[in-house]
C-alpha cells in the first residue's frame, strides 16, 4: 500500500489570473461609483437644499451643506481620476458618515411611503460607505494617476 495520496500534492498550486482587462473595468467601476457624488454635489450649494437640511435639524446648515458638497466633489474627483484615491475615499466616508443618519433617518418618519423611501436611501448610503471603505484600503487600481508611477 502506497503512502502517497495522488489527490493531495505537496507542491503548492498556483492559479494565473489575467489582468489584461482590469484597467478599463477599474476605471468604469470608479466612474459608476462616483457619478452620484459628482452629479449631486452642485445641489449642496442651493438655497433649497440648505433649507431642507436645516428643516431636518442639521446644525449650521448654511455652512455644513456646502461643506458636504465640497467633500463629495473632491472625494468623487479624487477617486474618478485615481489621484490620491485613498484620501478621496476618506473624504467620501466622512461625507457619508455625517449625511446618512442626519438626512435619511427613516426611523423618525411616520408616513409609510416616506419611511420606505428614506430606508432605501439610508441603505444606498451604507452600500456606498462600504465601497468607499474598500477603496480607502485598496486604492484606485489600474488606469489611475496613482498607478502611473508603479
Amino acid at each position: 500500500m502506497s503512502a502517497s495520496n495522488p489527490t493531495l500534492s505537496a507542491r503548492p498550486q498556483t492559479t494565473s489570473i489575467s489582468l489584461e482587462g482590469a484597467g478599463p473595468v477599474a476605471l468604469l467601476g470608479r466612474f459608476l461609483f462616483v457619478l452620484i457624488f459628482l452629479m449631486s454635489s452642485p445641489m449642496h450649494f442651493s438655497r433649497q437644499t440648505i433649507a431642507y437640511a436645516a428643516s431636518q435639524g442639521v446644525p449650521l446648515a448654511s455652512i455644513a451643506v456646502p461643506l458636504s458638497g465640497v467633500l463629495a466633489l473632491a472625494g468623487g474627483l479624487s477617486i474618478l481620476l485615481g489621484y490620491r484615491a485613498k484620501i478621496g475615499a476618506w473624504l467620501l466616508i466622512l461625507f457619508l458618515a455625517a449625511v446618512t443618519p442626519m438626512m435619511h433617518n427613516f426611523w423618525t418618519v411616520a408616513d409609510p411611503m416616506m419611511h420606505q423611501m428614506q430606508f432605501i436611501m439610508f441603505m444606498k448610503n451604507l452600500s456606498m460607505l462600504g465601497g468607499a471603505l474598500f477603496i480607502s484600503q485598496s486604492g484606485a487600481g489600474p488606469w489611475s494617476l496613482d498607478a502611473r508611477g508603479k
